[in-house]
């Protein structure tokens, strides 16, 4: 059986003020460093046969200490980025309930049926997001694999893949710490069926 260890990418310069990342670049903080490097310390006796990340780069960086640390060359994958906030890049909720604030209201209502103004199908994300992961466990059968990438599309894969609708993301799953692991068991290849949630929201060091 192939484990999956979900992780959400270290803190950005935009995690004080809660602005919405998406597709945007955005830079780690110092303490975004040090985060990755606990994660690195984690990774080492962790027994993981590889480090997968998205291609942004607040998930690459985290990820390349852990790697090394591992001693598996670091791989990505572009469908497993965050999903696109559209016009929402960038800002605050606040700012999005006073630029469009029917949008924002729809959104809060149901994120998945309503995504943010110009923004991606959350369906369309959650899809491509568990592609990538089918992938990655079907290239280390039986092997524990790290993979680094951002909240809202963890959440929205978490969704699908444990069987909930993806508009109770936000609900079930309220928050997801940088850093922290979240385990999951996805089932058998050519089993059907859904995925086993082993761990949630874990600080470092307190599962191996």
């Amino acid at each position: 059986m192939t484990d999956l260890v979900l992780v959400r990418h270290g803190q950005t310069v935009w995690h004080a003020e809660n602005r919405y990342a998406g597709v945007s670049d955005v830079e780690l903080t110092p303490h975004g460093h040090a985060q990755a490097a606990q994660l690195a310390e984690w990774a080492a006796n962790a027994g993981l046969e590889a480090v997968w990340a998205s291609t942004l780069s607040r998930a690459r960086i985290t990820a390349e200490a852990a790697a090394a640390k591992a001693g598996v060359a670091l791989r990505s994958d572009a469908r497993l980025r965050e999903l696109d906030f559209g016009d929402g890049e960038g800002l605050t909720a606040a700012e999005m309930k006073a630029r469009f604030p029917e949008a924002r209201a729809a959104f809060e209502a149901d994120p998945a049926e309503h995504p943010l103004p110009s923004g991606e199908d959350p369906h369309r994300a959650a899809a491509r997001f568990v592609d990538a992961l089918d992938d990655i466990a079907a290239a280390h059968p039986g092997g524990r694999v790290l993979v680094v990438a951002h909240t809202t599309a963890i959440r929205l894969a978490l969704c699908r893949l444990i069987g909930v609708p993806l508009g109770e993301y936000r609900r079930l799953f309220p928050r997801l710490d940088n850093c922290a692991l979240t385990e999951l068991r996805p089932p058998e290849l050519g089993e059907h069926g859904r995925a086993a949630l082993l761990q949630y929201n874990s600080p470092i060091g307190a599962v191996r």
